[in-house]
């Protein structure tokens, strides 16, 4: 075996497989001693991993030491193979492929020349390199235009920039997947900060003049959720749902939830708002 060729077992299945692979991709090759083909994939997937060099990790699992592991992943013929990436199942298969078959199921695992050219722009962004990195990621959904990594950090280079509207379309275009949840994180992000460029103290001296005035308690919560104030933000616009719910074509229950994706589940607030608008939608 090589450095990039690992075992992997029921204990240490999560660690060396499932979070490895949200940094490098992992094939994961399902064996046994008594298989006749795992003696002819094997080898060749260790001098594969061999040859790219860290491109992927292989994580060998002996079916017979680690039964509970086999079991749970469904495994019911070796040799099998699983491409992981991101922590997620990317690709399969099972048999003793030739070799030409394992390198297409590699082409699927690992990154494509465009994903490869949006981690070189994370680097130069990093750097502070951000005119580089944008022109890299460019280039990069040139190649590949659903190549939803350069999607996602073009989308949070324009941002910075205050390029929202060119930032909201591209997250548009991001996938369901792994990248989906961040995408909806930065596009609720964008949102709350573009809608609330407004003059607080001006916006509640008009509120403390007319309680019904809707469209000034909207303006507010906005001012408020931009200013990260999400608890009083949250209750303005709670508070425009009890009163209106059809306001603005459901503005304010749309900009609850997306302060509730800006904090993310766990957030008390979250919690909290999430079951008080339900109250309120459903009494």
């Amino acid at each position: 075996m090589n450095e990039w060729v690992v075992d992997a077992g029921d204990k240490d299945f999560e660690q060396v497989v499932l979070e490895r692979s949200k940094t490098t991709p992992v094939v994961v090759d399902f064996w046994a001693p008594w298989c006749g083909p795992c003696r002819t994939l094997g080898p060749l997937l260790e001098r594969l991993a061999g040859e790219a060099g860290g491109a992927f990790v292989l994580a060998k699992v002996n079916v017979d030491d680690n039964p509970g592991l086999a079991t749970a992943l469904n495994v019911r013929s070796i040799p099998m193979v699983l491409g992981f990436r991101h922590g997620e199942l990317v690709s399969e298969f099972v048999g003793a492929l030739p070799e030409a078959g394992v390198r297409e199921f590699l082409r699927r695992v690992l990154p494509s020349e465009a994903e490869r050219m949006a981690v070189a722009a994370a680097e130069l962004a990093q750097r502070g390199q951000t005119v580089e990195a944008e022109a890299t990621l460019r280039r990069a959904l040139e190649l590949e235009p659903r190549c939803d990594r350069a999607l996602l950090d073009l989308a949070g280079l324009l941002a910075d920039r205050q390029d929202a509207a060119a930032a909201l379309a591209l997250l548009d275009r991001v996938a369901p997947g792994p990248l989906r949840a961040p995408a909806d994180r930065l596009a609720a992000a964008i949102r709350v900060r573009e809608a609330g460029a407004a003059d607080e103290p001006a916006l509640r001296a008009r509120l403390a003049a007319d309680p019904a005035d809707l469209e000034t308690r909207f303006h507010l919560a906005q001012a408020l959720a931009a200013r990260s104030r999400y608890e009083e933000a949250l209750a303005e616009y709670l508070d425009l749902v009890r009163r209106d719910r059809s306001f603005r074509d459901d503005a304010a229950r749309k900009a609850i939830l997306d302060i509730f994706e800006l904090l993310g589940p766990a957030d008390a607030l979250v919690d909290r708002y999430r079951s008080e608008l339900a109250k309120v939608l459903f009494r």
